[in-house]
C-alpha cells in the first residue's frame, strides 16, 4: 500500500458478526450469531415486488421516498402512537436502518463533538462517530438488567455533547425503555444542546404485554430527535435494506442534504410493495406475538441447561450467562462452542469499546422452529 495512505478507521477490522458467521461456515455449525431470519418472506410481499417491477417502477424513486410509502409510514406511526408526522417534511426513506444512522451522525457530528453511546451497543455507532471526527463517550450498562444510571449520564453531558444515541428496544440486551428512562432523557436534553438518535428498528418486537415506545410520542424529545426504523426487521427482509428516518422539518432538511449525496434514493419497486403491504396494519401490530412464541419456545427448551437465561423484553435476541460452565473470556468460549459443539453465538464483549467480559453470549431466535429445536439440543448438551 502507498505509504502516504492513512486509514480513517485504523482500529476497525472485520465485525464480530462476520467472524462468527465465517467460523460457523468453516466448521458446519448452526449459525445463531448473525441477526437474520432463516424462514421465508411472505410470498404476498414477494409477489408485490414482482408486480411493481413489471409495471415499470425500475428507475430512480423520489429522494425522500415514494409518496405512498411515506403516507403508510405516517399511518403506521398514528396507529401505533397516535402521533401525526408530516409526510413531506418529516419522513425520509433510507437504504436500511444503518444508512439512516450513518446519515444522522454525518449530519450532526463535527470535529471534537462528543457522542454518548450506551453499551453494549450496535457496532456501527462508534466507528461512524469517529469517522466524522467525534469522540465516543461510552456508558457501560451491566448485566443482568442493563439499567441506566441517569445521574451518571447527566454528569457526562457538557458543552461538547452533540448527540446521544439510544437503541430501544436494545440490541443486544433486549431491554426496553420505561417511562422513567424517557423522563430522564427528556430532562437531560432540555438542559443541554444535545440531539438524540433513537434507533428503533425493533420497535414492534416487544413482549409480555409491553407496547411499543418511540420518541415520536414525546413532544419535547421529538423536536430534538432523529428516529430510525427498519422494514428489514419488521418484515423479515433484512437484505432489502429499506428503512426510514423521522425528524422535525429543520433536522430533516439537513439530513436530506447528506442523504441525497449518499444513496439519493431507495429501490422504487420495493418501496411500492412495502407501501401496499402496510395496508394490513396487523402485519406489524401483531408482530410481537410471532416473536414472543419463538422466544418462549427457546427459553423453555434450555431452562434445564447449564446456561442462565437473562430477561428479554424485546428484539429477537436472548442472552445466556455461561459462568456455570466456564471462566473463559466470552470470545474464546464462543469460538470453542463453534469448533467443539457446532453452534455459533455472539460474545457480548464485542458490543463494548472496553471489551467488557460478563460471561454472556447472544442468541438470535428469529429462526424456524426446526432451527430452534436443533439449537435447544445443542445447548442442552454443553
Amino acid at each position: 500500500m502507498n505509504s502516504k495512505f492513512q486509514s480513517k478507521l485504523p482500529e476497525v477490522g472485520t465485525t464480530i458478526f462476520s467472524k462468527m458467521s465465517a467460523l460457523a461456515h468453516q466448521y458446519g455449525a448452526l449459525n445463531l450469531a448473525q441477526g437474520f431470519p432463516d424462514y421465508d418472506t411472505d410470498p404476498d410481499l414477494i409477489d408485490l415486488v414482482h408486480t411493481y417491477m413489471n409495471v415499470g417502477f425500475n428507475q430512480y424513486a423520489l429522494m425522500s421516498g415514494v409518496l405512498s410509502l411515506r403516507e403508510k409510514i405516517a399511518e403506521k406511526v398514528w396507529n401505533t402512537h397516535q402521533v401525526h408526522v408530516d409526510i413531506n417534511d418529516e419522513i425520509t426513506v433510507t437504504a436500511g436502518g444503518t444508512q439512516a444512522i450513518f446519515t444522522v451522525i454525518a449530519t450532526v457530528v463535527n470535529q471534537g463533538d462528543e457522542v454518548l453511546i450506551f453499551e453494549p451497543a450496535y457496532d456501527c455507532y462508534a466507528p461512524t462517530v469517529k469517522l466524522f471526527g467525534g469522540k465516543v463517550i461510552p456508558v457501560s450498562l451491566l448485566a443482568p438488567n442493563f439499567a441506566i444510571d441517569w445521574d451518571y449520564v447527566k454528569s457526562l453531558v457538557n458543552a461538547k455533547t452533540k448527540l446521544i444515541i439510544i437503541n430501544n428496544p436494545n440490541n443486544p440486551t433486549g431491554r426496553q425503555f420505561q417511562q422513567a428512562d424517557i423522563d430522564a432523557l427528556t430532562a437531560i436534553v432540555t438542559s443541554s444542546d444535545a440531539f438524540v438518535l433513537s434507533d428503533e428498528v425493533y420497535e414492534h418486537i416487544v413482549f409480555d404485554g409491553r407496547a411499543p415506545i418511540s420518541l415520536v410520542a414525546c413532544p419535547v424529545l421529538r423536536e430534538r430527535s432523529f428516529v430510525i426504523a427498519s422494514f428489514g426487521k419488521l418484515f423479515h427482509v433484512t437484505g432489502w435494506k429499506v428503512g426510514y428516518c423521522i425528524a422535525p422539518l429543520e433536522l430533516t432538511r439537513e439530513f436530506r442534504k447528506i442523504h441525497q449525496y449518499n444513496v439519493f434514493s431507495v429501490n422504487g419497486a420495493v418501496q411500492m410493495a412495502i407501501a401496499k403491504y402496510l395496508e394490513n396494519s396487523n402485519r406489524y401490530l401483531n408482530l410481537n406475538n410471532f416473536f414472543e412464541e419463538k422466544r418462549n419456545y427457546l427459553v423453555k427448551g434450555i431452562a434445564n441447561s447449564r446456561f442462565t437465561v437473562l430477561p428479554s423484553e424485546g428484539t429477537y435476541f436472548i442472552n445466556i450467562d455461561y459462568r456455570a460452565i466456564s471462566s473463559e473470556h466470552d470470545l474464546i468460549f464462543a469460538e470453542r462452542l463453534v469448533v467443539e459443539n457446532k453452534v455459533a453465538l455472539i460474545p457480548i464483549s464485542a458490543f463494548y469499546t472496553s471489551n467488557l467480559d460478563q460471561y454472556i453470549l447472544r442468541i438470535c431466535f428469529a429462526k424456524r422452529t426446526e432451527t430452534l429445536t436443533q439449537a435447544i439440543d445443542l445447548l442442552n448438551n454443553i
